[in-house]
């Protein structure tokens, strides 16, 4: 079998979303956003069979970068994912943007060409594994809590919330209504989104993130997301060495070596590295290899799962890496209605992604990633 082409297919037509969407991460300045949108790899082979992985919007990257990814595996034998992943996302080099959804595409067409599901030729541990609502916005205590206890009815068992309000006293009584509303029916995870760009924002010092951990601590929250920059490396390990609860981190890292140095330095009890974020990302290739670092010194790996037109093809890449290692004790699951909804995150996909009633995932079983482009979907957005 050989690659003979590769194509990003994109959305042209915005998928409007039900109501404006404020991501906290954004805040104080950005505008809502009003729409989503698809862009997915295609690696076409001479056996007709094709596979599929996640893009960033081909307008956000270079000119020369479908041309780079062309060059890099046009010719090639796609069971050679390693090599890929050896010449391209090593991080030797700088490529021109993100090879992530490449690698996943790769993977996505051996399964196929065997017939099975990527998780069975990595080596399955579990064919299931728990989820966590994953909110963004910034709402009152009270809203909050009744979308938790929302939540919790449906049969999800943890829910992850944002920190990012101008007073950082009002971020925890959010967490406070929260677990109050649930007691310990439900695992709370909290995101500060301290490495995140925000202008206007008042960022928080190294101690304002240790008030924050010791109250957060007090309250059971499961873990507790980029408190500092990625960039504090020493205000991070304070942050783990004074608190019992776990400090995660680690989505905007550029590849796996920057996971190794913090693996290897202690910096984070929990990593959470992204299928396509980063320049050259990391792939489902190198999110298994992050998985087995962190288990070799005792820490865990709950990957981040990008929301909006893509997360069902994310959410299932990453099901297939996480079916194979025995320390990851929740996926991510971007959920928010009405804004983010089942529908417009999952409506390139056939059959969607959902949470069983036991707040778990069963990892989807068809070859490949293990799902399937509704093509009907697809070309209403062309």
């Amino acid at each position: 079998m050989k690659i003979t082409d590769v194509r990003i297919v994109s959305s042209k037509k915005p998928i409007v979303l039900p109501e404006p969407w404020k991501p906290a991460m954004s805040r104080p300045s950005a505008e809502p956003r009003r729409t989503t949108r698809f862009d997915y790899f295609e690696i076409c082979t001479d056996e007709d069979i094709t596979g599929i992985g996640p893009s960033y919007s081909l307008s956000s990257l270079p000119p020369s970068y479908l041309e780079f990814v062309k060059e890099a595996v046009v010719g090639s034998d796609p069971f050679h994912v390693e090599y890929f992943w050896e010449n391209y996302m090593s991080g030797r080099w700088d490529v021109p943007g993100s090879l992530g959804g490449v690698d996943t595409a790769l993977w996505d067409l051996v399964g196929k060409a065997l017939g099975v599901p990527v998780c069975k030729l990595l080596g399955v541990y579990h064919d299931r594994i728990p989820a966590y609502a994953a909110t963004y916005q910034l709402h009152s205590p009270e809203e909050h809590a009744k979308e938790t206890v929302e939540f919790r009815d449906q049969g999800i068992r943890a829910i992850k919330l944002r920190l990012h309000r101008q007073n950082h006293e009002d971020d925890l009584k959010v967490v406070e209504a929260v677990r109050d509303a649930v007691g310990d029916d439900m695992d709370v995870m909290v995101d500060a989104n301290q490495n995140n760009l925000a202008p206007g924002y008042n960022y928080w010092s190294r101690r304002t993130a240790m008030w924050m951990a010791r109250k957060l601590d007090a309250l059971d929250v499961f873990f507790f997301e980029d408190p500092l920059p990625l960039s504090d490396v020493a205000g991070i390990k304070q942050l783990v060495d004074a608190v019992d609860m776990p400090i995660s981190g680690g989505e905007h890292s550029r590849h796996i070596y920057e996971f190794r140095d913090l693996l290897f330095n202690e910096v984070f009890d929990i990593v959470q590295p992204d299928l396509i974020m980063g320049s050259p990302g990391v792939g489902m290739t190198g999110m298994g290899k992050v998985a087995r670092m962190a288990q070799s010194v005792g820490r865990l790996v709950v990957p981040h799962v990008y929301p909006g037109a893509i997360c069902g093809l994310n959410l299932a890449a990453t099901l297939q890496v996480l079916a194979s290692v025995s320390n990851s004790p929740y996926v991510e699951y971007p959920l928010e209605p009405p804004a983010l909804t089942v529908e417009n995150q999952h409506g390139i996909l056939k059959e969607p992604i959902l949470i069983e009633k036991d707040g778990c995932i069963r990892i989807p079983q068809q070859p490949g990633i293990g799902v399937e482009i509704d093509e009907e979907f697809v070309k209403r957005y062309l």
